[in-house]
């Protein structure tokens, strides 16, 4: 075990776990409160029409899904706000456009076509110093909103027209956020991959919410869960040499069950207990 700790890449992929769990503790926190699961599942497909693009015209990949992320999730909320559209009809078309802009892009690209595979499925074995670098910032910025407007945050997450009611900036909150959630999907473009980065949103929080129903103890408890089932999943997939991605959501999943059923459990002895009672 120590052994693997003195190789470089191992110590990148740690750094990102921890770094990642961070991110997606929080932001994941708000899509799920919000219920936005199904919108961030659209912007993570669109971003893909960006890594295409990027392959294409031999930019940043990263970069040009950062711009095609964040452009995505403005049109989601513009399209949400029109009644001639179902928003879930505005979402899959979004979906289906970025995936087929990316499959488009990367078959004309010129030249070598890298490994789509590691943008779709993820490889946290080959981050590099910018990735870490960009998760960073990203994570930096998070917490500095989180700390500055959490309490309209957590309005407007569990009532927009409560907010709304009490002069909160409710549409500023809310394109930050979009932009910040875009962000955050890309950012763990190679960590997780496209395929299953909605998972890292996802999962952790509905972990924590089997031991709180507030946000910040969501929230705090999310990073915490993210953390366990990130690396646990990364020495998994070391070990036994799989993909890394898969093990993540693997071990996340893992950890979820064993909760539940400690939960479960935990009611069933409970209800025997008073029967005996």
């Amino acid at each position: 075990m120590t052994e693997v700790l003195q190789y470089e890449f191992f110590q990148n992929a740690l750094l990102a776990c921890c770094l990642s769990s961070v991110l997606c503790g929080m932001i994941g926190t708000y899509i799920v409160t919000r219920r936005l699961v199904f919108i961030s599942g659209g912007i993570t497909h669109a971003s893909f029409g960006g890594v295409g693009f990027g392959l294409y015209a031999g930019i940043s990949p990263v970069a040009s899904a950062a711009v095609s992320a964040v452009l995505s999730a403005f049109g989601v909320i513009w399209l949400r706000r029109q009644k001639d559209i179902r928003e879930d009809s505005a979402i899959a078309i979004l979906w289906t456009l970025g995936m087929s802009l990316g499959i488009i892009f990367s078959f004309l690209a010129p030249g070598f076509t890298p490994d789509l595979s590691s943008y779709l499925f993820g490889n946290i074995l080959t981050v590099t110093d910018s990735d870490l670098i960009y998760l960073g910032c990203l994570t930096i910025i998070v917490i500095l909103f989180y700390w500055l407007f959490l309490r309209a945050i957590i309005a407007v997450a569990f009532d927009e027209q409560f907010a709304r009611s009490r002069h909160l900036p409710v549409e500023l909150i809310e394109y930050v956020m979009m932009g910040l959630i875009a962000l955050t999907i890309v950012a763990t473009l190679r960590i997780i991959g496209i395929v299953m980065v909605i998972s890292m949103l996802t999962i952790p929080q509905t972990t924590a919410n089997l031991f709180s129903e507030r946000f910040r103890g969501i929230m705090l408890l999310s990073v915490l869960w993210g953390m366990l089932g990130s690396v646990g999943g990364l020495l998994f997939s070391y070990f036994y040499n799989i993909p890394s991605g898969a093990s993540i959501i693997f071990m996340s999943v893992l950890l979820y069950i064993c909760c539940k059923g400690f939960f479960f459990l935990q009611g069933r002895f409970r209800k025997i207990r008073l029967s005996k009672s």
